[in-house]
């Protein structure tokens, strides 16, 4: 629904990311006043590359990490540059800089810096600074949801003498990424292995790994990349999948080319003596494991009173993955799907949140949308699509990536004609369209 009246909020942007960055611009367009928070000293989010990761806890375990990104040197973009920028600054290529079609995550970076200084986002930002909480104001005076206002603590990163500033917003956006997380399988003999466990979340090079015996745990696509990037370094390489036989074409030739290279089944246990048994009977001697598992999603900051859950990677409840139907619109996440082509739909999500923030638009009752998130549960579970894929809006394995961006690319092109879609992902219809005037 549309309304022509138009009111000025407060807002905090927690993340200076890609979603945080195009949420920064919509709700400035909107007549909003915005903070961002981000913790790191430059934007960017997960393309801002740390090398510095040897201070961060191994397996992630840490409540704040001191590591953002989990991007790897050598890692390049998967998805073509045309399809990852947003819709009125296409991601071109430049004089001097990686002009490939698939380029380096500094070229990414290098794209959003641009985007940032073009719209003139980093006066809005506040750098090397971290949110601590994010919790409902409790001054008793809010008798509906868009009465509710937001308290913000943050802290500086740098400096011995920094302290928590404490101010009131009348929303939050939670942009802070989902890949920063470590997703850890529960092996048996996993708290008394006495070799080295890491998350790939702190991978950055392979040489770290000379003449050493690594299993590395997963069959996502950084599992295999990593693995043909220490089959040049280490002794062995032990790779363990799920499915063994579902490997992508690439590594399988680089399985045939080195000896050094092997494919398990899943682990069975671990054991002291640094043994590694696999399901299917086989084991090796390992020094490290890496496990290249996933992530999770993780708001350490957020109090919402028990209102949002993160129960097995689903976090909700959450009105087309964006509002929790009890503190909308006041409250949203941009970011939280997965296998989607993210840019656009960033945008998409920017444009909605911050109409509804100045009252162009208005969301449905929340008993329509409790209703919607009950009956999207509902499909998921008919479908057999596991409680941790509930945020996954394409169904599809890494290994058939290639051909879905097909599909997906289509799709962009639309989006890329300046017309904004907000899809209902339960029924596939279309919820509405926004339209914007070309300023790039």
């Amino acid at each position: 629904m549309v309304s022509e009246s138009k009111m000025s909020k407060n807002v905090c942007v927690i993340g200076a990311g890609p979603s945080g960055l195009v949420a920064a611009r919509e709700l400035r367009k909107e007549g909003h006043n915005v903070v961002v928070f981000e913790q790191s000293h430059d934007v960017g989010g997960q393309w801002l590359y740390n090398g510095q990761v040897h201070a961060e806890d191994p397996l992630g375990r840490a409540k704040f990490l001191k590591v953002h990104s989990s991007v790897y040197a050598s890692l390049r973009l998967i998805s073509p540059r045309e399809i990852m920028g947003f819709s009125d600054f296409p991601f071109v290529t430049k004089k001097g800089r990686d002009q490939r079609r698939f380029p380096g995550h500094e070229e990414l970076l290098s794209y959003l810096r641009d985007f940032c200084e073009f719209f003139k986002l980093r006066e809005m930002i506040r750098f090397n600074t971290r949110v601590e909480y994010v919790g409902i104001m409790d001054d008793n005076t809010h008798e509906l949801e868009s009465d509710i206002r937001w308290v913000v603590k943050s802290k500086p990163t740098t400096g011995s003498d920094a302290k928590v500033l404490e101010e009131v917003f009348d929303a939050v956006v939670v942009a802070s990424g989902h890949y920063s997380q470590p997703r850890l399988p529960q092996i048996k003999g996993m708290n008394a292995w006495r070799g080295k466990q890491m998350h790939s979340h702190i991978y950055r090079v392979p040489e770290p790994f000379c003449n050493e015996v690594v299993v590395v745990v997963g069959n996502s696509l950084s599992g295999q990349d990593i693995s043909m990037e220490l089959v040049n370094v280490a002794k062995e390489v032990h790779l363990s999948a799920k499915n063994p036989h579902n490997i992508s074409e690439g590594l399988s030739k680089v399985i045939s080319k080195h000896a050094t290279l092997h494919i398990h089944p899943q682990i069975e246990s671990l054991h002291e003596d640094g043994l590694v048994l696999f399901v299917d009977g086989s084991s090796t001697i390992a020094d490290t494991i890496l496990y290249c598992t996933g992530y999770s999603y993780s708001f350490p900051f957020l109090d919402t009173k028990g209102i949002v859950a993160v129960d097995d990677d689903r976090v909700g409840p959450l009105y087309e993955h964006t509002f929790p139907p009890s503190l909308a619109p006041s409250l949203s996440f941009i970011g939280i799907p997965r296998k989607l082509i993210g840019f656009p739909f960033f945008e998409s999500q920017a444009i909605w949140i911050a109409q509804l923030l100045s009252g162009k638009r208005t969301l449905p009752s929340w008993e329509d949308m409790m209703q919607s998130i009950k009956e999207f549960y509902k499909s998921r579970d008919l479908a057999g699509i596991p409680k941790h894929n509930t945020h996954d809006l394409a169904d599809f394995d890494v290994n058939d990536y290639l051909p879905h961006m097909v599909i997906l690319f289509t799709l962009c092109v639309f989006l890329h004609s300046r017309s904004y879609l907000f899809f209902n992902y339960h029924s596939n219809t279309i919820l509405s369209v926004l339209t914007t005037t070309t300023t790039h």
